[in-house]
């Protein structure tokens, strides 16, 4: 059935006019961002499909090309579900106090109490904005690290997905000594490389080690 076909009480604009916009669901919200339909299924059927099936945490992280891989989501729906998300992210960052990292010294303030006491290697990148601004932390490896394994795509692709301009890799050592061994030296050259690539700086790598930590930049 056609959105105009329906009883107005039906209507996401409608019920969004006479009940107030709290009063919808998250299918009729996603309704009225993406607008219309197909030839097969009204924008509501849609939008149900859609959350249903992928959710909104797992539609959130989707790429454009992967959005338009979806059965009815073309190029203009898909930019229409990016902007979304993408809006709704800095609505969020905007409420949240904003944490400047300056040094290696200001990571390992921030990270040394969620690492101390891991038994196994944390490999995670933090993302900031071009005026060094926190964004968000992503773990990307646990377990041993070795360059051979680590993928420059996961590690940028959140970056991407977050909007990051720079980042800055930190993993801790169990063994308390924060020394870079040679395979810390490859992780690190080889994603600077990458950085470069894609126009996201890799500002430093910072190894925890204890109560001690080590910085690829301070280090040069």
């Amino acid at each position: 059935m056609k959105i105009k076909e329906m009883n107005e009480d039906s209507r996401p604009r409608e019920r969004l006019v006479k009940f107030g916009v709290d009063n919808l669901s998250d299918a009729e919200l996603l309704a009225l961002i993406l607008e219309k339909g197909t030839k097969q299924e009204n924008v509501i059927e849609m939008s149900n499909r859609l959350i249903n099936k992928y959710s909104l945490d797992k539609l959130s992280e989707c790429s454009l090309k992967e959005l338009q891989e979806i059965n009815g989501i073309g190029l203009a729906k898909a930019c229409q579900i990016l902007a979304l998300f993408e809006l709704n992210k800095r609505h969020a960052l905007s409420k949240k106090p904003q944490t400047f990292i300056s040094s290696a010294k200001a990571v390992f303030e921030i990270m040394n109490e969620k690492l101390k006491d891991e038994k196994q290697e944390n490999f995670i990148a933090i993302h900031l904005n071009n005026r060094n601004y926190f964004i968000k932390e992503e773990l990307i490896t646990k377990g041993v690290l070795d360059a051979s394994i680590i993928d420059a795509r996961e590690v940028f692709k959140s970056a991407i997905r977050n909007s990051a301009s720079r980042i800055i890799l930190v993993h801790n050592h169990p063994s308390g000594d924060p020394s870079p061994s040679k395979e810390d030296q490859e992780v690190t050259e080889k994603l600077v490389d990458a950085g470069e690539l894609l126009g996201i700086k890799v500002l430093d790598h910072v190894i925890i080690g204890g109560d001690r930590y080590w910085s690829w930049k301070e280090s040069k």
